[in-house]
């Protein structure tokens, strides 16, 4: 497994405006979208790399997963019938950072990702991006009325550690409500 030394504060800000390739097939299972690379993963260019970010502990807690995948192994997540993707492809420090407008357009492009790949279940992480990316002010947290290109689609916690609203076994029951759902 590829191993990276923790990004120096010049790594971080050379990531700034990065990407990080989309981790996507043909029929998934569930495709989860983060709101946008934060500095840490763009450096490290593998999705939900910062150390406290609770997304690979909760698949495995939602038994989505069999054991705690390392962000390093994101493209084993196709070996799940998972993949990953962004509404907003560009890292920043902050996801405050982003525009109503990049979310907006983010959900545009979200959509012509599903049309392409057809995955059974659209997993938003976050909420309030949510709300403003998709212009669904009074949306909650798991599945929605509206759908994304014929797909279902759900709504997720941000699983950043600064998420204080939602514990970790928070995230598992709900992935594990998601996990049921994909079958």
């Amino acid at each position: 497994m590829e191993r990276a030394n923790k990004p120096t504060a010049a790594q971080l800000k050379a990531a700034e405006g990065k990407e990080i390739p989309d981790v996507i097939a043909p029929g998934l299972g569930i495709l989860f979208v983060g709101i946008n690379p934060g500095l840490y993963s763009a450096a490290i260019g593998h999705h939900f790399g910062r150390p406290g970010n609770r997304f690979w502990p909760a698949l495995k807690s939602g038994r989505i997963t069999d054991r705690e995948l390392s962000p390093y192994e994101d493209q084993k997540l196709l070996d799940y019938q998972c993949g990953i993707t962004n509404l907003v492809a560009r890292a920043s420090g902050r996801a405050d950072e982003l525009t109503a407008v990049e979310l907006q357009e983010g959900a545009e492009r979200l959509q012509r990702l599903v049309m392409q790949f057809r995955p059974r279940i659209v997993a938003v992480l976050g909420i309030g991006p949510y709300r403003i990316a998709f212009q669904e002010k009074h949306a909650v947290i798991g599945p929605q009325s509206k759908t994304l290109a014929a797909t279902r689609l759900w709504v997720l916690p941000n699983p950043s550690g600064l998420n204080a609203h939602y514990q970790l076994s928070d995230f598992g029951r709900l992935l594990a409500r998601l996990r049921e759902a994909s079958r």
